[in-house]
């Protein structure tokens, strides 16, 4: 099967700054694809290239085997697009906002009635397709939005940072919406900086730090690479992380954000009792300390050396 997506030597640059830098990946169809990355890090001018916003200074970008930068309007055929913030208009109902996208994809009158009423009942918005769209609720309008960029029957879905700012709750939705979409056999690549998010949502997970691809995987193969048991150390005082990581020895990852330290670990709770005690033997007052399975963020921990809540290059998009 062709590959939905793939990129090779990929590179955009703004000024002095490297967005994307010799990025390779290759996507294949039927999946999800969460990109992963701190701000800064190059998702969105990813994003943005591939939707044709954004034309790549070298390299070559494929959607459904269609050449980016050589046939931008036959991509733009196949793809959809929803942006870090809801783009609908509030004066119109959902119903207006859809057929009127629907009408610039190109549908008649009808095919637009029959696209925005299919896009409403898949999203369960039926019933406030009628109401004016200042009247919803960040959820309702994000997966209005949503809703907006699949009534010209896209191939790929593209979703950059989709729940950004919503409550649980409507994340939650929101999730529940993408599964949807996917089940129905629509193909996602959605950026995202919460790694629950990957976890929950993709088949596939590609990790990009300062405009490179630094994995690439399932999100269990991807934890694998972390390979081993992880102690998870909050201190008391974020001022003695330093110290905190200086006691556990030189594998500990200090993610300042959370005030805690991370070490991975082969011995399990002997490991935890010698760190219990090199920790009091420093000195360093406890929040609280835990023995677990590697995540995905300790998977980013350990390929990046920080967070992915840590700005690693000015982007521009």
């Amino acid at each position: 099967m062709e590959p939905i997506l793939e990129a090779d030597g990929l590179t955009k640059r703004f000024g002095e700054v490297t967005a994307l830098d010799r990025l390779d990946l290759r996507v294949p169809a039927g999946q999800v694809l969460a990109v992963l990355g701190p701000n800064g890090a190059g998702k969105t001018t990813f994003v943005r290239t591939i939707a044709t916003l954004l034309r790549p200074d070298a390299g070559s970008l494929r959607v459904a085997g269609i050449d980016v930068a050589r046939n931008p309007g036959r991509v733009r055929r196949v793809i959809g697009l929803a942006g870090q913030s809801a783009a609908v208009e509030p004066a119109l109902t959902g119903r207006e906002n859809l057929r009127m996208v629907a009408r610039l994809f190109g549908h008649g009158g009808r095919a637009s009635r029959v696209a925005a009423d299919a896009v409403l009942a898949q999203l369960r918005l039926t019933d406030a397709g009628d109401r004016l769209v200042r009247t919803y609720s960040g959820g309702m309008r994000r997966r209005l939005d949503l809703g907006a960029s699949l009534v010209g029957g896209p191939r790929l879905l593209l979703l950059d940072e989709p729940t950004t700012g919503l409550d649980p709750r409507s994340r939650n939705e929101l999730w529940s919406a993408i599964k949807a979409l996917v089940a129905q056999g629509t193909d996602v690549l959605l950026t995202t900086q919460y790694l629950d998010e990957a976890d929950h949502l993709a088949d596939r997970v590609a990790i990009i730090d300062r405009g490179r691809l630094v994995a690439d995987g399932t999100p269990d193969e991807l934890k694998a690479r972390a390979g081993r048991d992880v102690i998870d150390v909050h201190v008391r005082d974020a001022g003695d992380l330093p110290r905190a990581a200086e006691a556990l020895g030189p594998e500990a990852a200090v993610d300042r954000e959370r005030s805690r330290v991370a070490l991975p670990v082969v011995g399990g709770a002997d490991e935890l009792i010698v760190a219990i005690r090199a920790l009091d033997g420093a000195g360093v007052a406890l929040e609280d300390i835990a023995l677990r399975r590697p995540t995905l963020d300790d998977v980013f921990l350990t390929l990046t050396g920080h967070t992915t809540e840590t700005p690693t290059s000015e982007e521009a998009a």
